[in-house]
């Protein structure tokens, strides 16, 4: 892939992974009462959807991070090599993953 390709690829998955964040930090309309009893209410349910949404913003913050890293390394001439021991990273790995900023070895 050429670089302008790469780094139109990377903005597309930044700008993805903003909106989606965004929409996951939007206030809840009906907060409701959280109670946890013995049965398993409305609370209950509410409470999960609160955590899981909480876990899927840490691993899109991660994935946004690892976007900003690898655009940042295009910035300095250094995309496609290992963050860890410099070596080239696999072209089957960057297909896959542009955002690598590692080999796999240190991934």
């Amino acid at each position: 892939m050429q670089d302008e390709t790469i780094r139109a690829t990377l903005e597309a998955r930044e700008a993805e992974l903003v909106e989606q964040m965004a929409v996951l930090t939007r206030p809840i309309q009906d907060q409701g009462s959280i109670s946890f009893g013995k049965r398993v209410g409305d609370g209950t349910a509410m409470a999960v959807d609160r955590l899981t949404a909480v876990t899927a913003h840490d691993n899109l913050q991660g994935l946004l991070d690892d976007v900003r890293s690898a655009l940042a390394a295009m910035d300095a001439g250094t995309y496609g090599r290992c963050a860890v021991c410099g070596e080239p990273i696999p072209a089957g790995r960057l297909e896959a993953r542009p955002w690598a900023t590692t080999c796999v070895r240190h991934g």
